[in-house]
């Protein structure tokens, strides 16, 4: 059992240095704008100190942080050209993790995304309030 605990804590540990070295392949002028795109939601998705899918919610709550930041960032990474991401990994080394600005711009993406599905759960089950009335 510890040493099943001690795999996933390194597993975990390495998808957060990836995760910091697309924050710098983000910023390359030669990384593509699909790729941007992707690696912002992905980034927001992984920093975002609220889930996207809350882990109380059976199986769906662990699957959300197991599945989709691994996948998200594996299809980032297959997106960027690899001497972007080989500088990235460097600037890593030399100068460490993500900021707090950048945990911060996860809760506000994640909470929005919320907020547009609530807003459209809304209007799919007309709960929306009509306009116009007299």
């Amino acid at each position: 059992m510890k040493q099943w605990l001690k795999k996933f804590r390194e597993r975990a540990e390495a998808l957060e240095k990836e995760a910091c070295v697309l924050v710098q392949a983000y910023r390359h002028p030669r990384t593509p704008w699909y790729a941007r795109a992707l690696a912002v939601l992905v980034l927001a998705h992984t920093f975002s100190p609220i889930d996207l899918i809350p882990d109380f919610i059976p199986v769906l709550g662990v699957l959300d942080d197991w599945i989709i930041t691994p996948l998200g960032i594996a299809l980032v990474i297959r997106l960027i050209p690899p001497e972007v991401m080989a500088e990235a990994r460097r600037q890593v080394e030399e100068n460490g993790s993500a900021s707090p600005a950048l945990r911060r711009l996860g809760a506000a993406l994640v909470i929005l995304l919320w907020l547009v599905v609530l807003v459209w759960l809304g209007r799919a089950l007309g709960l929306g309030m009509k306009s116009g009335g007299t």
